[in-house]
């Protein structure tokens, strides 16, 4: 029967796994003694992590999430012991612009669907059979504060988040009596590459994100993703929310004639 008491037993596909979170919950894992699938869009980045960890430890897959061919040929391909996947990190994911809706360029809201809400679902789907045939495992999904707090400009990645919680909370219904562990991961502030992706590589604009505030990091979150995923199996994590301390809920945003 399927435990995670023991970190050894770890083999975690994690994607997005070139920056931020993903890169730091590999090396989370490899440095329990688990060994990791790498995935993501920037090959380099992977062979640099790979070169870290060992190729003993660190098997890397090229892969854009938003393909559900390459997802299902990447997985069909894992070699040994890579193929015994029992925990899953979809992690890959994005926010691009801030603009209000009516303003902003409607391909960034299609790559925000695709790649938080659609790839998602792919990695997944294709992921949980294989869990389910070798006795459990645990999926982990990448949500956001952004899932339950508003904020202007944040529309629909703020939407994207919101599917993402709802999805994991009814995945764990339809795994009942699987063995399978689902958890939703929920950050708030945290200084990773973040803001420069949603600000599309304009580094003052990302800086100004974290002005003046004392973030969390990418290994404060793998590390709490560890926590969850290291928990005796008998215990799930259904949501997992996080913020910085320097980090509250805002008032009401309320409009006033002048």
């Amino acid at each position: 029967m399927y435990s995670l008491l023991d970190p050894g037993q770890f083999v975690v596909f994690i994607t997005g796994a070139t920056s931020g979170f993903g890169a730091a919950a590999a090396r989370r894992y490899v440095g329990a003694g688990g060994k990791v699938i790498a995935t993501g869009r920037r090959l380099d980045r992977l062979e640099h992590l790979q070169e870290e960890l060992g190729a003993e430890n660190c098997h890397i897959v090229e892969l854009d999430v938003r393909d559900r061919a390459a997802i299902d040929a990447a997985i069909a391909s894992l070699p040994a012991p890579f193929d015994a996947v029992n925990i899953v990190l979809a992690n890959a994911g994005l926010a691009l612009g801030l603009q209000p809706a009516a303003e902003t360029d409607i391909t960034d809201w299609e790559t925000m669907i695709a790649t938080n809400v659609t790839g998602l679902v792919y990695t997944v789907r294709a992921l949980l059979p294989g869990l389910i045939a070798r006795g459990g495992g645990h999926i982990v999904t990448l949500g956001s504060v952004a899932a339950d707090y508003p904020y202007p400009g944040g529309s629909v990645y703020g939407g994207t988040k919101a599917f993402v919680k709802q999805f994991a909370l009814n995945i764990r219904s339809d795994v009942q009596g699987k063995n399978v562990r689902v958890t939703n991961i929920e950050p708030g502030l945290t200084e990773t590459e973040f803001s420069l992706v949603r600000f599309k590589g304009d580094e003052s604009k990302a800086a100004r994100a974290y002005e003046g505030a004392r973030a969390m990091n990418a290994d404060d979150i793998a590390e709490s993703i560890f926590w969850a995923t290291s928990l005796p199996a008998h215990v799930n994590v259904n949501r997992l929310q996080l913020m910085a301390t320097d980090q509250a809920f805002g008032p009401f945003d309320i409009h006033r004639q002048r």
